[in-house]
């Protein structure tokens, strides 16, 4: 014998349940569409930001006192390099760091050290224990890091003589590599540096 069939009418309760689940689950999907498509954007800019255009603007202030401003250095090669006293592979970098720097200092070239999620005491002890002379700073409330799109710590970005990113490296950084990357900065046309006054005649 075959069932019979409710045509017991739905309520307008009923009716307005079913409504409302519908609108959050289209709500939902809507908000989980733009969110992906957000999410993809910034990755995209991330991307385009990091390897290629003008490199983000920063003042930094440093531990000895006064800070330093990037754009300020326009017409020398800047290597940026994020470093913290806990990072074992940034201790392996800072002999050679500091090398280089006092190798091609008054060839038009200057050194930023950005410090990243450490404490003061640390971070000079760090410093005092390799002899870096470089300019260096504490990066508060990480904010030069998140201009950089900052994976973690050693990373290194190299700023030609015009302002954009001509290079970077994304975790340990090797002496040759390092020299490589400066020498072809060097190489390349655009602002001319001027050794300051102070250092001509002493090369």
């Amino acid at each position: 014998m075959a069932e019979s069939v409710s045509n017991k009418p739905v309520s307008a309760q009923e009716t307005a349940t079913r409504a409302q689940q519908m609108v959050l689950l289209v709500g939902g999907l809507l908000i989980l569409g733009l969110t992906t498509i957000f999410a993809w954007k910034m990755y995209d800019e991330a991307q385009v930001l990091v390897v290629d255009g003008p490199a983000p603007d920063f003042t930094l202030p440093l531990f000895e006192g006064g800070d330093i401003t990037l754009s300020d250095l326009r017409g020398q090669v800047v290597v940026v390099n994020f470093w913290a006293s806990w990072c074992i592979p940034c201790r392996d970098e800072a002999p050679f760091l500091e090398r280089a720097w006092r190798k091609y200092r008054d060839q038009g070239v200057m050194f930023i050290g950005v410090d990243y999620l450490d404490t003061d005491k640390d971070a000079q002890a760090f410093l005092a224990e390799f002899e870096v002379s470089y300019p260096n700073g504490p990066d508060i409330g990480t904010k030069i890091a998140k201009q950089y799109h900052l994976t973690g710590v050693p990373e290194t970005y190299f700023i030609a003589k015009d302002g954009r990113l001509g290079d970077l490296e994304i975790g340990p950084l090797t002496e040759t590599r390092l020299v490589q990357v400066i020498e072809k900065l060097l190489q390349e046309e655009g602002i001319l540096y001027e050794q300051p006054s102070a250092l001509r005649g002493k090369n």
